[in-house]
């Protein structure tokens, strides 16, 4: 279950104190709480971000764990694709983790921004750490009717894993992607692996998720910009190739939420039908 914003609108004392004392805060650092995250609950005191991870926040699409985020930022930081990690712990029966904060707001205008980070990220050699995530058309298909798609899966077009697999962020959707500040970031790496750099490009370019996140599906010529901004024209080919499958899973995923009351999600799911993905 999601962690109602209300209940959280403060930090847990013990939350506050752990944090505190482990970082040196000064006792009278207003926390602040930060508003976006779909699953865990942000604050932001004074230069430093905190997150704390709903323990029953996982789906079948979308893992949710503070160690995968802690290996992503250590490794993504010094590449200039996320935020410095600061600190890590565990209170009160869920992890958190606190890193710098970084100035800016959610992506919501030029493709090219989110495409080059994922560029860059995409070209990086794979951290042991990451978890491997299957590939190829048959891998999507099983991944979606296990998750439970609303309606019949697209034709298997047999299309192997890919032969080079790459860092992934996993769940770079419109608010995980931080601009305006000096420099653009990824953020909110909970669910990492090493895989086919086709699943992140579906996921930023999901109509469920840009409507989630930004309030309305991009445009055509704003998906085209992002694929020619990403500049891999061999990935941009196998994602048209697979694309039907990898946006019919995330209309499994959408359901999914929707099943377990999600009302943002339910429309979600409407505006994938629309789309006619």
């Amino acid at each position: 279950m999601t962690l109602p914003s209300a209940q959280f609108a403060s930090p847990p004392a013990a939350l506050q104190a752990a944090v505190t004392a482990c970082l040196g805060l000064p006792a009278e650092t207003v926390w602040q709480p930060l508003h976006g995250g779909r699953v865990n609950r942000l604050w932001r005191a004074a230069d430093v971000v905190v997150k704390l991870y709903d323990p029953a926040g996982a789906s079948p699409l979308f893992p949710n764990s503070a160690g995968d985020e802690s290996a992503a930022l250590r490794f993504a930081a010094p590449h200039g694709l996320a935020p410095r990690l600061l600190a890590e712990g565990h209170v009160g029966g869920a992890d958190w983790l606190a890193w710098v904060h970084a100035p800016g707001t959610a992506w919501n205008h030029d493709p090219a921004i989110p495409a080059r980070l994922l560029a860059r990220l995409h070209a990086l050699h794979p951290p042991l750490a990451f978890r491997p995530r299957p590939g190829g058309s048959a891998a999507i298909l099983a991944q979606g009717a296990a998750i439970g798609a609303p309606w019949p899966a697209p034709p298997d077009p047999g299309i192997g894993p890919c032969l080079t697999s790459a860092p992934l962020h996993g769940d770079p959707v419109p608010g995980n992607v931080l601009t305006g500040g000096p420099r653009a970031l990824l953020i909110d790496w909970q669910c990492p692996a090493t895989g086919d750099p086709v699943e992140d490009l579906a996921l930023f370019l999901s109509p469920a998720m840009q409507w989630l996140y930004r309030g309305a599906p991009l445009a055509r010529p704003e998906a085209d910009a992002f694929l020619s901004a990403y500049g891999n024209p061999a990935t941009v080919t196998r994602y048209h190739r697979l694309a039907p499958l990898l946006h019919w899973r995330i209309a499994a995923h959408c359901a999914w939420r929707a099943r377990r009351g999600d009302p943002g999600y339910a429309t979600a799911l409407q505006v994938l039908q629309a789309e006619g993905t």
